[in-house]
């Protein structure tokens, strides 16, 4: 959260060593003065997605998921936090709010707002078999961003977080997102991004910016770097630099479904919890009953 929109150098002098939860910089254009511990859009959208899967057993209705994000939108307002909207979501609602149906209004989102939104969908969804999976994915990409570039970051993080909830490492896991990006003709980031040498090197090669083809395949470089280690994911996540939020929300989700809740810091789960005041338990139960069908 502190270290969003920064550049690399302030927000590893901002998390400090080790990194940690900070609060937000009063020079930080969208976290200014929020508590250490406090969670961002990619959570609060993340939530509202395992909302609506779970109240509508499974699927999501196009107009139900425009208008939960319209209300988020009104809600983030009146919070003066307007500015967590992304760009791709925020065409999408203006576009809702002039009249089209929400079943069109993602057809220029490419950025990252649904791959890091999609984290329910992998849990209450089987990897396999994989058209399901996918056809899952789309639903809950449509309303905002209905792009095969979107909709292939979405996937690839849904297909791990699915497989990692089934037990596999994140290693196991990596082919099967590569296989999920192929069905929408982007295997090749990933497959890059699993080959190159260092996080260095997946940094300078796709960034850490907003669009999916950026900040996603480094997300799977930070995960592929943590060896196992979801809170090492977070942390290295978190100190790159530009959209460190959300490649922190990846990395820690995928590396997360993979090895559970018992590796994270006790302490760590705590703060989130008291901060936050966010109810996870239910959540999870409904999404995992779901998976069960």
């Amino acid at each position: 959260m502190p270290t969003q929109e920064l550049d690399g150098p302030t927000a590893r002098r901002i998390l400090g060593t080790p990194p940690g939860f900070r609060e937000g910089p009063a020079d930080n254009p969208i976290a200014h003065g929020l508590p250490a511990g406090s969670v961002t859009d990619d959570t609060m959208q993340c939530l509202l997605i395992a909302d609506l899967l779970i109240s509508g057993g499974g699927t999501i209705d196009p107009h139900r998921l425009a208008e939960a994000l319209a209300a988020w939108e009104r809600e983030m307002a009146e919070r003066a936090r307007s500015e967590l909207l992304g760009p791709s979501t925020r065409r999408a609602l203006a576009a809702v709010a002039a009249g089209e149906h929400p079943s069109h209004t993602g057809r220029t989102g490419t950025t990252n707002g649904a791959a890091m939104r999609i984290t329910p969908v992998g849990i209450a969804t089987p990897v396999e078999p994989l058209d399901r999976l996918l056809a899952a994915v789309v639903s809950a990409d449509l309303v905002t961003h209905d792009t095969d570039i979107a909709h292939a970051g979405a996937a690839a993080v849904a297909a791990v977080v699915s497989a990692g909830v089934s037990g596999e490492t994140f290693e196991q896991a990596a082919s099967r997102a590569v296989r999920a990006a192929a069905r929408f003709g982007f295997a090749d980031m990933f497959e890059e991004a699993l080959r190159l040498g260092s996080l260095d090197a997946i940094v300078d090669r796709f960034g850490t910016g907003v669009e999916t083809a950026e900040s996603v395949p480094t997300a799977f470089g930070v995960a592929r770097f943590s060896h196992g280690d979801v809170w090492e994911a977070c942390g290295h996540a978190a100190a790159l630099g530009g959209d460190t939020d959300t490649i922190a929300a990846l990395a820690g989700a995928m590396v997360g479904a993979c090895t559970g809740l018992h590796a994270l810091p006790p302490d760590a789960v705590q703060k989130i919890r008291e901060v936050n005041g966010i109810e996870f338990e239910s959540r999870v139960d409904g999404l995992l009953k779901l998976r069960r069908r």
